[in-house]
């Protein structure tokens, strides 16, 4: 065996060694564990929002006759059914409150995903059992969808508490 097939050996021997190494480490989600049922007392919140489901989607909307964006969706919610006045875009509702880090959010919280380039580009609101509602794009619906989607859990950055009961 030459020098050079002696040192092609050793490197694929060595890449496949890390590999399997690292195959076997334990694998560590950034999710919190949805099947966990947590309350913070923000039930009503929840059940504002599932009552929204079917409204159009409209950008820069932010009432039922109007249809909502996300924001907008978030904003009328927290209004109606905290009395909270929230920031008008997703971007701003994301530096207000408390993050959660990787706790399992209550019915009631925030949910954000990345979906245009920042941690804060969609947010929806938690309403347990693994699901959110949300205002999701142009020609759809607010609607009720499950976090641990591949497309969702795939673009989950955070959930924030923004009221305290």
């Amino acid at each position: 065996m030459s020098f050079e097939q002696s040192k092609r050996s050793l490197l694929i021997f060595g890449g496949c060694s890390i590999l399997t190494a690292c195959a076997s480490l334990p694998r560590f989600s950034s999710l919190p564990d949805f099947d966990q049922e947590v309350s913070a007392g923000l039930e009503d919140i929840s059940i504002a929002a599932i009552g929204l489901v079917g409204i159009p989607y409209r950008y820069g909307g932010n009432t039922p006759k109007s249809g909502f964006d996300c924001s907008g969706l978030i904003g009328y919610v927290y209004k109606n059914a905290a009395n909270k006045q929230m920031p008008r875009t997703t971007d701003e509702i994301g530096k207000i409150g408390q993050s959660l880090g990787n706790k399992t959010p209550a019915p009631g919280d925030l949910v954000f995903f990345n979906t245009q380039g920042g941690p804060h580009s969609h947010v929806g609101i938690y309403v347990g059992k693994g699901r959110f509602v949300h205002a999701p794009s142009k020609g759809g619906t607010v609607r009720l969808e499950k976090i641990t989607s591949s497309y969702w859990s795939n673009r989950y950055t955070e959930a924030r508490r923004v009221v305290q009961r």
